[in-house]
Formats: C-alpha cells, structure tokens, sequence
C-alpha cells in the first residue's frame, strides 16, 4: 500500500506529519511523493489561519480528483 502526506501550515504541522509518515511506514505502508501512484492521500493543514485554510479547501478539491478517478481510495484531512 502506498501513502503520500501533504503538509500545510505551521512548524508544528511539519512535526506531527513526521510522526503520522514514522507511524504508517512502522505499519507497512510506502510512503511516496507520487500521487497518482498513492492509495492513501493525507492532508496535514492549518484551520486557524485565514490563508491556511484557503490554501487546504484548495488542496483538498484537487486531491479529491485523485480519489475520484486515480487510485486513491482514501482521502485523509487532519490537523490543528
């Protein structure tokens, strides 16, 4: 099964995508920078910055395009 993390926001969302990409691979799971390649797709963004959280609603629409018509079967949102 292969992953890919997208980060978005602060340094504390930097650290805490390190430990989701320590805890999937500690489960088996290739972590990858190829998106079309990812069954998983996890976004790690901001909800408090107005910006922010412009910046993840978009990234959250392109990706969804990924789990409509790639091989994604799961699209993970999470963060602060």
């Amino acid at each position: 099964m292969n992953a890919s993390l997208i980060t978005l926001g602060c340094n504390k969302n930097q650290v805490d995508s390190e430990m989701i990409i320590s805890y999937m691979a500690k489960k088996g799971i290739n972590i990858t920078d190829n998106l079309e390649n990812s069954d998983i797709i996890v976004i790690n963004t901001c909800g408090f910055i107005k910006s922010a959280k412009e910046e993840a609603i978009d990234t959250i629409l392109n990706m969804i395009d990924y789990k409509m018509y790639g091989t994604c079967k799961h699209l993970i949102v999470t963060g602060c």
